[in-house]
Parts: structure tokens; sequence; C-alpha cells
């Protein structure tokens, strides 16, 4: 819109009624009075506008990606030119300008599954090929994909170990970081097997045999667990969602205009409705983020209901 204001500001001063002399004039004062307005104007807007500009053309991210620069981490709910709009894990949202973006690094989550690990340390009293077996078994009883242990490093008192698996549906990092903590807690306590992680004080007398595992209780949870990311990140769901909705009925009203043509005069009617649909609908959705209530449907054209939550 910048751009276009600054065409048919040009456009209007050429095509005015005055001498070619008193054109240049005015074109040279515009140029001026631009120059004038970006030497004097603050550095900081210039920068994240030009900043915002480049994030557009280069796309390192989505809305809807997890994304990591400097502190913060979050889910992108928003991409303004001057700013881009993040949802943390305590569902905050967070303004971070374009400038920090382009001058720090960001470390996107693909959106075809990520790496998730956690760090534990254990004693030399158990050999560690047991140890690589549990973990590997925990990981796969939480969802993870291909689970993978390494060994870090062999510190003075423990062994340090690593265990990591894909989590290909990266919309539930949160919940799949805690399901692993989890599982590795159920797997090597129901093994006999202490964690002693990073290190452990005990000023009670034991008995030799006796180890410090607390009793397993698998009761049934008296009600539906509560998914943290369906409410943490709702904001950037709902931008991600609305995305991919604008995106299908940009290709959708493309399809029925391309069909329009070879229509009989009896379908083009039903076809030319349902391209208003679309294009009604469209509208709807290029409105400001704060104007569309989280309750609105979001469904294809054509078609009535609202969207299906995704799956977990």
């Amino acid at each position: 819109m910048l751009g276009l204001t600054l065409v048919c500001l040009v456009t209007l001063v050429l095509s005015l009624p005055i001498s070619e002399s008193s054109r240049n004039r005015l074109i040279g004062l515009i140029g001026l009075l631009g120059s004038g307005i970006i030497a004097f104007s603050s550095t900081t807007v210039i920068s994240n506008l030009m900043a915002g500009i480049l994030l557009r053309v280069t796309k390192p991210f989505r809305i809807g990606d997890f994304i990591r620069v400097g502190d913060h981490f979050g889910r992108v709910s928003e991409r303004g030119l001057f700013d881009t709009e993040i949802q943390s894990e305590s569902r905050e949202l967070i303004a971070i300008p374009n400038n920090f973006l382009i001058s720090h690094p960001v470390t996107t989550i693909r959106s075809s599954g990520t790496i998730v690990s956690i760090t534990l340390s254990l004693g030399y009293d158990v050999h560690h090929s047991r140890i690589e077996t549990l973990l590997v078994k925990a990981a796969r009883e939480c969802g993870l994909e291909e689970p993978f242990v390494h060994i870090l490093e062999l510190d003075n008192y423990s062994v340090t170990y690593r265990v990591s698996g894909l989590l290909t549906e990266v919309k539930w990092l949160i919940t799949a970081r805690s399901s692993l903590n989890r599982s590795v807690l159920d797997i090597l306590h129901s093994n006999g097997i202490e964690i002693m992680s990073p290190d452990y004080m005990n000023q009670r007398r034991l008995s030799e045999d006796r180890k410090i595992i607390p009793v397993t209780v698998r009761d049934e949870p008296s009600e539906k667990p509560v998914i943290a990311e369906d409410i943490v990140f709702d904001k950037a769901e709902q931008a991600e969602n609305v995305e991919k909705e604008k995106q299908e009925l940009i290709g959708k009203i493309e399809e029925l205009e391309s069909s329009l043509k070879e229509a009989s005069d009896e379908d083009k009617e039903h076809i030319n409705k349902r391209i208003v649909e679309a294009r009604e609908r469209l509208k709807v959705l290029e409105q400001p983020a704060t104007e569309l209530s989280l309750d609105d449907p979001v469904h294809e054209p054509g078609v009535r209901g609202d969207v299906d939550k995704p799956r977990r």
C-alpha cells in the first residue's frame, strides 16, 4: 500500500495540466520530502519496516510455526510489517520487532516433525546396555518414533544419558515432552532402577537392599486430562486455521472460475453462487485477527459446519 500510494502520487503529478518545468519541480519536491522523512524519522521504524518486507520475501517461518529467538519461544500468531506476534507457553502474546528477528538467529521447528529429548544422570552400578533398552522402550510408549539414546558424559559419580525420539505432530510438543518424562520415570522405577540425577543426599539410615523408588499407582483418572496446547496456543491455532482456509478458498475460487468457462447455462448460476459465497467468506477471513471470533465457523465454500479439530 505504501508503494502504491507513492506511485499514485507521482502519476497524479505527471497528469497535472502544468508546464514541464513546474512538473519537474513538484517531482523533485516529492523526492526531497521523501528523503527528508526517511532521514529524520526514527531509524527503528524504518529498519523494522525493511525487516518486515525481508521476512515476507525470505519466509523463514509461517503462521502457526514454533519458533525460538533469543529468550523467546512460542507459536507465531500474527505477522506484521513492523513486528511479529508469538504466543508463548504461558499463553502470553509477545510482539517481537522484525529488526530483532533479522539480527538474531531464528530457530523454526519443522512442520514435518521435531526431535523431543530429555537428559538424566544414572549411577555406574547399572550397565549402560540395560539403561539404553529401557529408555528406548519409554520413548516408544509415549508415542515417539525412531527413538535413540546417547551417552553424553561420564561424570565422577554418574553417567549422563539423553533419550530422543521423533515427534511427527509438532502441535503437541509440550505434551510430548511431559509424556516422555513421565514414561521414563515409570519405566525405570518399575524395573528397579534408582534415578540419582544429578546428586542425591540422604541422612537417613537405610538397609543396603532398600531402593528409593516410589510405589507405582496406576489409578484411572477421574476426568478427561487437559491438553495444554488446546489452551496455550489458542490464538496461534486460530491464525493457522484461518491462513489455511484462505489458501483453500483462493484455490477453490480459481478452480470454479476455470470450470465456469466450460459449464452449461444451468450450471453457471450455481457456480457463480459458490464463487460469491467463497469471496464473501474470504473477505471475512481478511479482517484483522482481533475482529475474528474464536467461535467463527471455518469451512469450505458450500459446506456448512465448523472445522474439525486436530486429531490427537
